[in-house]
């Protein structure tokens, strides 16, 4: 049974990126999910991404670039302050400028370095590097 869709797609491409797979088939689909694919897709992490409609909750087919060593979610969704963002970016991330947290705030689901720019905060959904 499924608790977390999302944690379900960031291991799955993990999973596929660890064994040199080209490409994975992450199910069910969300916006969520979309939306975060669509994150890692602008930092060049996957290739690209798209929706396949099966019948039931639908599936994203993802084309891996080969450029995630670790990938996964926040849990709890931490909500933070755009001042508080340089603390979790220490916490989860291997080092300074490198990786990427994801996190929806108002104005969509964006990394943390265009939340910092924009002087938003959010919730802490995922991180990648």
């Amino acid at each position: 049974m499924r608790h977390d869709p999302l944690n379900d797609a960031m291991s799955k491409i993990k999973n596929a990126e660890s064994s040199g797979k080209r490409e994975c088939m992450v199910r069910p689909s969300s916006k969520l999910i979309g939306r975060v694919l669509k994150v890692l897709q602008e930092y060049d992490y996957i290739r690209q991404f798209e929706y396949v409609e099966d019948g039931r909750a639908g599936m994203f087919r993802v084309l891996l670039g080969g450029n995630i060593n670790n990938c996964g979610v926040i849990r709890p969704r931490f909500s933070v302050k755009g001042t508080e963002l340089e603390k979790y970016e220490s916490r989860y991330l291997p080092a300074q400028d490198f990786g990427v947290l994801i996190l929806t705030t108002t104005q969509g689901v964006i990394s943390h370095s265009k939340a910092k720019r924009l002087g938003v905060g959010g919730r802490l959904l995922a991180y990648v590097y």
